[in-house]
């Protein structure tokens, strides 16, 4: 089974999604790191894969203009690995601006001087979390004086409210500095192993698909800050480039039964805990597949360690 790696082949999966704008697929990409958007490009195995000149930022500038070429969203719900709640989803209230937490520490001055201009929706969040508690779940909307991390641009760190890292890095490539016709709302996802609850954080707001609003699940498939090896597929150990290639065999089972099961078992493959430590930067892949539960699947690509997935097609 092949899949898109190079950009040639990406290009040709995005033309290939369906425009489809009263259904909009459900999306987990990879939203890499600061890296993204670093000033000096040096000659490493993790920058040359999450590095602003690597695949995943040259893919991420084609992802967003198609996106928004093929489904006009009238709206944008993100979720990120970078905010976990438990038991309650926390939804953004920002109003007419959203504002950053910069969630990253010993950084030089250029990444905290980054800018992201975009704004919220009252009624969007508001329609979210009313399908939570359809479903059966709590949630609550978060405005601006609710602190829910850290920031560091201040020494030492402080709280504060925004967009972490995990949403307005990979935005300012996919979409550029500035949003102003888009809102977007963010949504916390559960702090959980249980992939069958971040499948069900999807699931609820699988309606929004239907109402126009684009659905992007970001986090990446390997995370081992312990072990940065694994982040380059030449490095990587046998079991961790298994595993990532499971991945996209298992989200590309045509079935939603066997699909959904292969998708689970990922959390014991060999590979896993080499690839992830924690399962924060992981289970948003289930958020997006509960998101587009119905339909088809397409790979978009399968950049190692930062895939881009379409879920309900």
């Amino acid at each position: 089974m092949s899949f898109p790696k190079t950009q040639s082949e990406w290009r040709t999966a995005l033309d290939a999604l369906p425009s489809t704008p009263d259904k909009i697929p459900a999306f987990f990409f990879g939203h890499g790191s600061p890296m993204l958007i670093a000033r000096h490009v040096t000659n490493s195995p993790m920058l040359n894969t999450i590095g602003p000149e690597g695949d995943l930022a040259k893919f991420l500038r084609d992802f967003g203009p198609a996106l928004r070429a093929k489904y006009k969203p009238k709206g944008i719900v993100v979720f990120s690995a970078h905010w976990e709640t438990i038991g309650v989803r926390h939804v953004t209230d920002y109003g007419d601006r959203n504002p950053l937490l910069m969630d990253y520490f010993g950084f030089e001055p250029y990444y905290y001087q980054q800018t992201f201009d975009s704004k919220g929706n009252r009624a969007l969040a508001e329609r979210v979390v009313l399908l939570y508690k359809e479903a059966g779940e709590e949630a609550k909307l978060s405005g601006v004086r609710e602190n829910r991390g850290w920031d560091g641009r201040t020494s030492p760190p402080r709280q504060g409210p925004g967009f972490d890292h995990g949403v307005f890095v990979p935005f300012k490539l996919m979409f550029g500095d500035k949003v102003d016709d888009v809102p977007i709302v963010q949504v916390s996802i559960e702090r959980s192993d249980n992939p069958e609850e971040n499948w069900a954080v999807g699931k609820a707001l699988s309606k929004l698909r239907e109402e126009g609003i684009l659905i992007l699940a970001g986090g990446l498939t390997i995370h081992n800050l312990h072990d940065r090896k694994q982040f380059s597929e030449k490095s990587a150990s046998p079991n961790v480039t298994m595993f990532d290639q499971a991945i996209t065999v298992a989200a590309s089972k045509p079935q939603l039964d066997e699909r959904k099961q292969s998708l689970f078992d990922l959390m014991k493959h060999d590979g896993f805990a080499q690839a992830h430590p924690s399962t924060e930067h992981f289970v948003p892949l289930y958020v997006a597949a509960g998101a587009g539960e119905e339909g088809g699947v397409q790979v978009v690509s399968a950049i190692y360690s930062a895939p881009t997935i379409a879920f309900g097609i």
